[in-house]
């Protein structure tokens, strides 16, 4: 009988390099052994509304996730089968029709941004990291990123992250840093914290004798 795969949840604000330490974690280990589940993938379906209320979800809101389907598909994967990822379209809003065949692996890694907010998703884990930046470079990140990777102005950015992002934040993302295991300050950039997960992970897959 297999294993039960090892589940790592890495949440943080949005600009944290939360991605960044999901990939950089993600890029240490055989391609054959480890996959990355985004919690962007499972917003919600809203192809029953129209578009001018589809214009007015709040991506940064827990409401705004189907959790029910990433556990579901999250349990099929600790059952080890496959699943069908859904695939977001950002510009109209809603799921498109397009699927992402997905395998089991000895190492699933969630990320996203509100990933430890809900229990059921953190009853799940093994092991759960907050990556924990300053709200300064956070906006600056995401300035520079939605510039010059979407498109943006500087005035709808700010406007959006004075409006949404920042209050969603406290509200909703950064009390979830309490249940974290381990608290990686600065992203990407702490190397130390991220050569320890590596270590660690190898620990429990050594442990689970799968390696």
């Amino acid at each position: 009988m297999s294993k039960k795969p090892v589940i790592i949840g890495v949440a943080g604000g949005s600009g944290s390099g939360k991605t960044t330490v999901a990939n950089e974690v993600y890029c240490q280990f055989p391609e054959q052994s480890i996959l990355m589940l985004e919690q962007d993938a499972y917003y919600k379906d809203q192809s029953h509304l129209p578009m001018e209320e589809r214009l007015k979800t709040n991506y940064d809101h827990p409401l705004a996730f189907d959790n029910d389907l990433m556990l579901k598909q999250l349990q099929q994967l600790l059952n080890r089968e496959s699943v069908e990822k859904p695939v977001y379209d950002y510009a109209n809003h809603t799921r498109s029709n397009d699927i992402i065949p997905v395998y089991s692996r000895d190492v699933i890694i969630l990320e996203g941004i509100l990933i430890l907010e809900d229990e059921r998703l953190r009853d799940m884990m093994d092991i759960k990291l907050f990556v924990d930046t300053d709200s300064d470079m956070r906006i600056i990140r995401r300035l520079l990123r939605d510039i010059q990777e979407r498109g943006r102005t500087i005035d709808s950015v700010i406007d959006q992250y004075t409006s949404v992002v920042r209050p969603m934040h406290l509200q909703f993302i950064e009390p979830t840093k309490r249940y974290a295991d381990i608290i990686v300050p600065e992203g990407g950039h702490n190397k130390v914290a991220i050569d320890l997960m590596v270590a660690k992970i190898k620990t429990i897959l050594a442990e689970k004798a799968m390696i």
